[in-house]
């Protein structure tokens, strides 16, 4: 073999090495969708996102916490394809940011808040918990967390928050208020109906929207600008959905 023909042979394998690496097909990486939830949606949204990956392909990833701080992260620009929030106002602060595609805003559930207490209290009563000398209630921050806000307000047009608020431990997020209820680290709480499990707390009192007119519990929904708008207005349009309404029917969401 000559050394010409030896030349030849290794210039004919680098370029099918070459050829090779540039036509092997790049396994594309499965698309996630990065979905910012209030907590008390979260188990609704788990449920929702496992038949949406079984119908599409398409992961749904959840950023679950209070809608307020999911409200700052999103201005300041965490990743986040849709926006659900808790109330209003949390909503707001994000369009008027800017961060919303506009047409894409929409209500889509509501809820209602009840008055709670750990299994073991049987004997409790809302007036107990509520005007008693050393209880301790549990909610949502009043402050700042959608059901903490909602509570205060009810208590205020009730007569009762100045009453009330000295025995108010604040969470950040709902969902902790339940569990220091269930847990007993408290006396009772208030929380939504949706997070109200009869096997795990014993719900005393409903404040119900009809006989609250002023309680308007929604949750609106957005479409948040990037670069997943095209993919988050399918999963929008799949949570107004049959198979998505069902779920939020068994969990006890209220339709706008």
């Amino acid at each position: 073999m000559t050394p010409q023909f030896t030349k030849l042979v290794q210039l004919l394998i680098a370029g099918i090495t070459v050829f090779a690496a540039f036509s092997t097909p790049v396994v594309a990486q499965p698309l996630v969708l990065v979905v910012s939830v209030a907590a008390s949606v979260n188990d609704a949204l788990e449920e929702i996102a496992g038949l949406y990956r079984a119908k599409t392909g398409v992961t749904v990833a959840l950023n679950t916490g209070g809608s307020n701080t999911l409200a700052r992260q999103i201005v300041e620009g965490a990743k986040a394809g849709l926006f659900l929030s808790a109330d209003e106002a949390q909503m707001d602060v994000v369009e008027k940011a800017g961060r919303i595609v506009a047409g894409t805003r929409l209500r889509l559930l509501t809820n209602e808040l009840v008055v709670i207490a750990p299994l073991p209290r049987a004997d409790l009563t809302v007036d107990q918990l509520l005007l008693g000398k050393n209880t301790r209630i549990a909610m949502g921050d009043p402050a700042a967390v959608p059901a903490g806000v909602y509570a205060r307000l009810w208590l205020i047009k009730q007569g009762q928050w100045k009453q009330v608020e000295p025995k108010v431990v604040p969470f950040p997020t709902v969902r902790a208020a339940l569990a220091a209820v269930e847990s007993e680290r408290v006396d009772g709480g208030v929380v939504y109906r949706t997070d109200a499990n009869p096997a795990r707390v014993r719900v005393i009192a409903t404040v119900s929207r009809k006989q609250h007119p002023y309680l308007d519990i929604a949750y609106p929904v957005a479409v948040i600008k990037g670069p997943a708008e095209v993919e988050a207005k399918r999963f929008l349009e799949f949570l107004r959905g049959p198979a998505a309404r069902a779920v939020f029917d068994k969990r006890g969401f209220g339709a706008p």
